[in-house]
């Protein structure tokens, strides 16, 4: 059996070790000093804010992801969300005051931005760039909580510099940001309201990891730890946020099951097999009980009811599930070139 002392010892060693790692690597007076800094509502922030969300915007209704990452690489919205971090930590009122108005300041242009080139542009339908970003889950819950420790890892470690951890957090913050302006414009309420919840989400674990990070690194001390409320109000937040997140993980679990039960059920089901019907793609609806499924195909033949009532039946069978399906049927004809035999006749 272990000595007590030797396993307390060791612990207070390993919590050292961590503390001289990040203290070490840049004093805590200079950490507060560059974070106040970057946490500064100035003319430069603006820009990088205006220049970030239009490139973000363009490429959304572009559906083109090689522009939304130009749009990454910008990342201003790290900047300030670093410091409030700290301030919460540290009770610091100043760096707190002064990040948060550059926060919010920054998500009201963003969205105002993205909102006129919505309105200019007036695109009616969107596309998978922007409804991929109305929809959060879980995973985009632990993309933001990397994103922050990362940024939080970087800013204590300048020799890592800086491009790493703002391409990270320009992923689950400046695109989302847009989006909620692009669908305001087209007064799409539903997908405004899941890409903002996208956003409040990163923004909430992007703080957390963050404060994890620095107290790793040894910049709280025990007193401050206990005087602020910054962890009780953080993993509260995650907490509540976990829930529709946690539902909307289990609703993306299933449309992925039923799409391949859909595609197996098409292509391979002996039951079913038609030669004739090409799946384009399946969508469901969560707002129907028993949720809708959309199944857009191309056929020769037309689609019977009885075909359809087959379908729910097997897709019910392999899912434990009910579905109601609806098909989306384009008309497909077959033409072929004429034989010898047909061309000599003529």
């Amino acid at each position: 059996m272990q000595d007590p002392k030797k396993v307390s010892h060791t612990a207070s060693q390993t919590w050292q070790l961590f503390k001289d790692v990040g203290l070490k690597a840049i004093p805590i007076i200079q950490l507060r000093e560059s974070l106040l800094k970057d946490s500064k509502l100035t003319q430069n922030y603006l820009v990088l804010i205006v220049s970030s969300c239009l490139i973000a915007s363009f490429g959304l209704l572009l559906n083109s992801a090689a522009v939304i990452i130009g749009a990454m690489i910008i990342a201003p919205l790290m900047m300030p969300l670093r410091g409030f971090s700290f301030a919460t930590l540290e009770g610091d009122l100043k760096l707190l005051w002064r990040s948060s108005i550059s926060i919010f300041s920054g998500t009201m242009l963003g969205i105002a931005c993205s909102w006129i080139v919505g309105t200019i542009i007036s695109i009616p339908e969107f596309k998978e760039q922007v409804l991929s970003r109305t929809q959060p889950n879980l995973i985009d819950l632990l993309i933001a909580l990397v994103a922050g420790g990362v940024s939080g890892y970087a800013k204590i470690r300048p020799e890592i510099g800086d491009a790493v951890p703002g391409t990270a957090i320009a992923v689950a913050l400046m695109p989302p940001l847009c989006v909620v302006g692009l669908t305001l414009s087209q007064a799409e309420w539903g997908y405004t309201q899941g890409a903002f919840l996208l956003y409040i989400t990163n923004l909430i674990g992007i703080n957390l990891a963050c404060l994890l990070v620095y107290v790793f690194s040894g910049y709280a001390r025990s007193n401050e730890v206990t005087r602020t409320l910054s962890w009780g109000v953080s993993i509260g937040l995650i907490g509540l946020l976990a829930l529709p997140l946690g539902f909307s993980f289990v609703e993306l679990i299933q449309q992925a099951q039923a799409n391949d039960s859909i595609r197996n059920i098409l292509v391979e089901n002996s039951q079913f097999r038609r030669s004739d019907i090409e799946l384009i793609r399946s969508d469901i609806d969560w707002n129907y009980h028993p949720p809708s499924i959309t199944v857009v195909v191309r056929s020769v033949e037309p689609i019977t009811p009885q075909d359809v009532t087959l379908l729910e039946d097997l897709i019910k069978t392999k899912i434990g599930r009910t579905f109601k399906v609806v098909f989306d049927v384009t008309a497909s004809t077959k033409v072929e070139s004429q034989t010898e035999s047909q061309k000599s006749n003529n």
